[in-house]
C-alpha cells in the first residue's frame, strides 16, 4: 500500500488547521511502538503556545510514517492530542531541512522550497516566544482523594444541603 496524502498549497487557509507550527531540532528519540516521542528544541515559533523544547508524539510501527532521527532540523505542523501533547501525523505539512536541494521530494511535490516556507511562516504568522516552562501539566490532575477527603467532602456536602433546605423553608413558606 502506498503512502500518499492529498497535496495541499501553503495558504492561510491551510494554516488554520493546525494549532501548533514551529521550526525545530530533534533532540532525543523514545521509541515505544504506537506511543514513541520525539522531544524537539523549538528555535522559531510560528503559532501555538509550547516549551522551549515540545515533545510530540507519533506511531513509529505505522506504515505511514516520517523519518525522525536525533538532530534532523524540521517544520512541524500538529495538532493538540491531549491537553499537553501533540500528534504528528503523516499527511501534514512536516518536513524535514535536506540540505541538497535536488534530493526534497517535498519541494518537488508542492513547488515551495524549505527556505520559501519559512519566510512565508515568518511573514503570514511571525515569530512568537516560546513558553519557558510548559503551563500545561497534567501530573496531579487524576488523582482520587483518599478516604478521609471523601468522609470530609461528603460531610459538607450534607451540611450544606441542610443548610440550604432550612433556609428554604424558613424564607420561603
Amino acid at each position: 500500500m502506498a503512502c500518499q496524502c492529498p497535496l495541499t498549497s501553503l495558504t492561510d487557509k491551510e494554516l488554520a488547521k493546525y494549532d501548533i507550527i514551529f521550526r525545530g531540532h530533534i533532540k532525543s528519540l523514545k521509541l515505544n511502538k504506537d506511543r514513541s516521542e520525539a522531544l524537539f528544541t523549538v528555535t522559531e515559533l510560528y503559532k501555538g503556545l509550547v516549551s522551549q523544547e515540545f515533545t510530540l508524539l507519533f506511531n513509529n510501527e505505522d506504515a505511514c510514517k516520517l523519518e525522525l532521527r536525533q538532530g534532523d532540523e524540521w517544520i512541524i505542523y500538529a495538532n493538540y492530542y491531549q491537553i499537553d501533547n501533540a500528534k504528528l501525523d503523516f499527511c501534514s505539512r512536516s518536513r524535514k531541512f535536506i540540505k541538497n536541494v535536488k534530493e526534497d521530494f517535498f519541494e518537488v511535490t508542492t513547488g515551495v522550497s524549505y527556505d520559501a516556507e519559512i519566510v512565508f511562516l515568518q511573514t503570514k504568522l511571525g515569530l512568537h516566544k516560546p513558553l519557558k516552562e510548559n503551563p500545561n501539566k497534567v501530573e496531579n490532575r487524576n488523582i482520587l482523594p483518599n478516604t478521609n477527603q471523601m468522609i470530609l467532602g461528603f460531610v459538607c456536602s450534607l451540611l450544606g444541603m441542610l443548610l440550604f433546605y432550612w433556609l428554604f423553608n424558613r424564607f420561603f413558606k
